[in-house]
């Protein structure tokens, strides 16, 4: 059972990343590169504190700043060390299959040893949905722009070539459980007074 999964996740990973063009290898790259979206972030910030009391916008970021740890610094220093995937860029049975894409200095990308999970889909997925409780209500184009967000940069991970599918997958089932639980922490010291 877990090598069809195996073999399905190496199908489907080189089927998503076989297909390419020159400006999709430009625009995926910088779709992975987390300072491309620093005006959504700061829209983020800024809606907090819109919307919530100083206090608990104040509590709200530092909730981040604890779910960001639990996605990023936890994902590598325990799950990917313990599962130790070897990435596709790396995977002497595939890597030369991998369609892979130059970085800022002109070498091709190949990210770390290990990949399962994806830190980057952890990441966003755990912030998009942290925010997405914080925040609401929100506009039904806003929540479906989180979604589609959060969906981009997962693709982008598996056409750079440097995760498989159930990297992704696995990445956002882990970012949307550290958001919920992150949560549930805000809701224990979040003050009452809210700002309307």
């Amino acid at each position: 059972m877990i090598d069809a999964i195996k073999r399905f996740d190496e199908s489907f990973f080189l089927w998503l990343n076989g297909s390419h063009c020159a400006i999709c290898d430009v625009a995926m790259w910088y779709v992975s590169k987390m300072w491309m979206w620093v005006p959504i972030y700061a829209w983020m910030v800024f809606t907090l504190f819109k919307r919530k009391s100083k206090p608990n916008a104040s509590v709200a970021l530092v909730c981040i700043a604890c779910l960001l740890f639990l996605t990023d610094f936890v994902a590598v220093k325990t799950v990917k060390e313990t599962v130790m995937r070897l990435r596709p860029t790396h995977d002497p049975a595939l890597q030369n299959l991998v369609h892979m894409v130059k970085d800022d200095v002109g070498n091709f990308y190949k990210g770390g040893r290990y990949g399962f999970f994806s830190n980057h889909a952890s990441n966003f997925a755990g912030v998009a949905l942290f925010f997405g409780l914080l925040a609401r209500p929100l506009a039904r184009w806003v929540q479906l722009g989180l979604v589609a967000w959060v969906l981009l940069i997962g693709y982008s991970r598996i056409y750079l070539g440097v995760h498989y599918p159930l990297d992704v997958l696995a990445g956002f089932a882990y970012g949307g459980c550290a958001a919920l639980f992150m949560y549930w922490v805000y809701r224990k010291f979040e003050k009452r007074e809210e700002v309307k």
